[in-house]
């Protein structure tokens, strides 16, 4: 990333089911030609409790979008910077185009605990209820390898820091 492109903001756009679920601002901090990193606040009002985490206003997102890839690693520390985990969201690849980060969501996620104690399949019923598998049976197929991927992955020696690297 240039030193003039590492200083604008870009948003993020969110895409879920073809219409968009959330924009955000957030800051690059590096883009390889294949990963883009970038970090960013809460951006949903208020607390989001899931029973195995809490997200809340001050926590810090440093999210990993890949441009080959069909997910993306979101770190999640407090605004004190404890780390939380890792929430993985199944994607297809992202675009950056005009100052948007644009990821398509695909339902698939993956919690992964700080200590690692905890690794979590999510919204496995929301992906199967989308239709995906009928629309585009290719994307639901890269949707399930990705969602083995990061699980594998997260239960390895290692975790998710291999991928991070």
């Amino acid at each position: 990333m240039s030193a003039a492109s590492a200083d604008a903001p870009l948003t993020v756009v969110l895409v879920k089911a073809g219409r968009t679920k959330i924009r955000y601002p957030a800051v690059p901090v590096a883009d390889d030609g294949v990963r883009v990193t970038v970090r960013a606040l809460w951006a949903a009002p208020g607390v989001r409790d899931f029973g195995f985490v809490r997200f809340e206003p001050g926590d810090v997102f440093t999210e990993h979008y890949w441009r080959d890839a069909w997910f993306a690693v979101k770190e999640v520390r407090t605004g004190a910077g404890a780390l939380k985990g890792w929430y993985c969201d199944v994607t297809r690849p992202a675009v950056l185009r005009d100052g948007e980060l644009l990821v398509e969501d695909l339902d698939l996620d993956l919690w992964v605990s700080a200590d690692r104690s905890a690794v979590l399949r999510l919204d496995e019923d929301e992906f199967a209820a989308s239709g995906l598998a009928g629309r585009d049976p290719e994307a639901a197929r890269a949707a399930l390898r990705a969602l083995d991927e990061l699980e594998r992955l997260a239960r390895s020696a290692h975790g998710l820091a291999p991928l991070l690297a």
